[in-house]
């Protein structure tokens, strides 16, 4: 009933581009409540819940448990009706029913081990250090602003009002500008006034957090390699010259971070452990029908009998 349930539904509920609420709790609040019964069977709303994220895929989930419902506690009726006369019928023991029957049993229960896999996967202090010290880029952070000089033939179009600039031109114009904020200018007045980027130039130059791999190489190059409070020379990209102010720079923690390397550690651990049962299950894989085992994964084959 359940892969059929996520089969159907799969295909007839609309797509949402929003996560799911955090909860499929009643009004009352209580997860323990009986919300639907199908003869004997009884459904709580935490019950509901767990099969909505089980069996359907994210962007459908946020339908499921809102206000698609209803929709879906008539579709799980419809199909435990179907179920009921089925098995009434004696359809489960017919070979082909029975086999996809003791398969999908196989399926739910191989999904819940994996799952138990990765909860009780033990990760090194060792491993966690080294990932985080191989990883380190991906847990700075960088707020800057940048004042940018537009050379004729950049990408985008030119200011209206504003003469193209060659690229002697724009460099003497970012030189200036540098010039004018070591002297004490303000950066961000400046921004407002010269900056051909006007989306950042209207916030005083503010290009908020930099990730890696956002911005053009030469640019991000830049802005890493700037302490905070820095002002960079000029930086040629494919637009322009940009002066920079990087205000801040910082590196999370591993504590800070350990549940997300975690998160990505433990899938990997448990993928290892299933691979050794696999290797240690007798199997046969006719070749004639199935092809070969491809050469990258020849040794993983050790289990065949």
């Amino acid at each position: 009933m359940l892969l059929a349930f996520a089969a159907v539904l799969s295909a007839q509920l609309p797509t949402m581009s929003t996560p799911p609420p955090p909860s499929a709790a009643t009004p009352t609040g209580n997860p323990n409540e009986i919300v639907l019964t199908i003869g004997n069977r009884q459904i709580t709303a935490a019950l509901y819940e767990a099969l909505v994220r089980m069996l359907l895929p994210p962007q459908q989930q946020e339908f499921a448990l809102g206000a698609g419902r209803r929709q879906i506690a008539q579709k799980l009726v419809e199909i435990s009706a179907l179920a009921d006369q089925a098995a009434k019928l004696g359809l489960d023991k017919q070979p082909d029913t029975a086999a996809m029957l003791a398969f999908q049993r196989d399926n739910l229960l191989a999904a819940a081990m994996f799952q138990q896999f990765e909860q009780t996967a033990t990760v090194s202090d060792a491993d966690l250090q080294a990932y985080y010290d191989a990883h380190k880029s991906d847990y700075e952070a960088v707020t800057a602003r940048h004042i940018m000089i537009r050379v004729k033939g950049a990408p985008f179009p030119a200011v209206p009002g504003k003469p193209e600039l060659s690229d002697d031109e724009a460099r003497a114009k970012a030189e200036s500008i540098r010039q004018r904020i070591a002297g004490g200018e303000d950066f961000a007045k400046i921004a407002k006034e010269e900056s051909d980027d006007t989306a950042s130039g209207e916030k005083g130059g503010d290009m908020g957090e930099v990730k890696r791999n956002q911005q053009v190489p030469p640019l991000e190059r830049a802005i890493y390699a700037l302490k905070a409070g820095d002002i960079s020379e000029p930086v040629r990209t494919p637009f322009g010259y940009h002066i920079i102010q990087v205000q801040s720079h910082t590196l999370k923690s591993l504590a800070d971070v350990k549940q997300d390397i975690l998160a990505q550690l433990k899938p990997d651990l448990a993928r290892k452990t299933v691979n050794a049962l696999v290797n240690n299950t007798k199997f046969d894989i006719n070749e004639s029908f199935f092809g070969p085992a491809p050469a990258a994964v020849a040794g993983a084959t050790g289990g065949k009998q």
